[in-house]
């Protein structure tokens, strides 16, 4: 038993291996290893004044993003998959641009891990995407995966899941449409609709039901605005969406498009 615990011991205290990121570009794939990428030409130390994740001031070697997309344009759509499955969808051109927000891979030393990212939870190693000046570029916290093994370059979401399409006949302006697009940039990445998506993390959000169909409105507001004050448990990963996140308007098309796709399932 005394030698089971001292090897135990001596596992837990050996640096972590060294992570593979995997990137997907069309015909081209390629494998950094963490080693590599921390010893990239481009490399170097960052800080970033309010991490997304960590809610603090957080320091990272980290290469610019844009260094690793060779052969992907600014029209392209991307997809960063997380360990967890995560599945954040990404247009590529605000990754590719030098400035004012940047784009950053931050990688995680394995002989330094990161810290937690709270109780219970891991850290946001092997690779993160972060960003310098978010503001600048009116960066979504979703914008931010972490844990990522995987960035490859897909078609855009309407062409890959057209069950997500509200109806082709509604106006150009109509709320439902601008809803569809924040359902992409902050819900898609957790979860699925009408059994469509990539995201293994979160439940479908139409079948069986929508949640426009068991909410009442205010409660559903108060529950994308802040999931734990209408229901606590330790385990709950669901983040809120404030307004300097999503404003009072965009959370109305938000729900707009839910309560549309209510009467679009299969």
């Amino acid at each position: 038993m005394r030698n089971c615990f001292a090897l135990l011991t001596l596992l837990f205290c050996l640096p972590l291996s060294a992570a593979q990121l995997h990137l997907e570009f069309g015909h081209t794939a390629r494998q950094w290893q963490s080693e590599a990428l921390l010893a990239h030409p481009q490399a170097q130390d960052i800080s970033i004044e309010q991490d997304v994740s960590y809610k603090r001031p957080m320091h990272y070697r980290a290469v610019p993003l844009s260094a690793l997309l060779e052969g992907v344009g600014p029209n392209d759509h991307l997809q960063a998959v997380a360990l967890d499955g995560f599945a954040a969808e990404m247009p590529a051109a605000p990754l590719l641009q030098a400035g004012p927000a940047r784009a950053w891979l931050a990688v995680e030393d394995p002989a330094k891990p990161w810290p937690a990212l709270g109780n219970g939870k891991p850290g946001a190693g092997p690779f993160y995407l972060v960003w310098t000046d978010p503001q600048a570029g009116n960066i979504r916290p979703e914008q931010w995966p972490f844990q990522i093994t995987t960035i490859r370059r897909l078609a855009p979401v309407q062409e890959r899941f057209p069950a997500l399409l509200p109806d082709p006949t509604l106006a150009a302006n109509d709320p439902v449409r601008q809803g569809f697009a924040l359902f992409q940039q902050n819900c898609l990445a957790c979860h699925r609709l009408n059994g469509a998506g990539d995201a293994q993390f979160g439940p479908d959000l139409n079948v069986p039901h929508n949640p426009t169909e068991y909410f009442q409105p205010g409660f559903l507001r108060r529950y994308i605005r802040d999931p734990q004050s209408l229901r606590q448990w330790p385990q709950a990963k669901m983040p809120g969406f404030a307004e300097n996140v999503l404003s009072e308007q965009e959370l109305d098309a938000l729900i707009a498009y839910l309560a549309h796709m209510a009467k679009r399932k299969p």
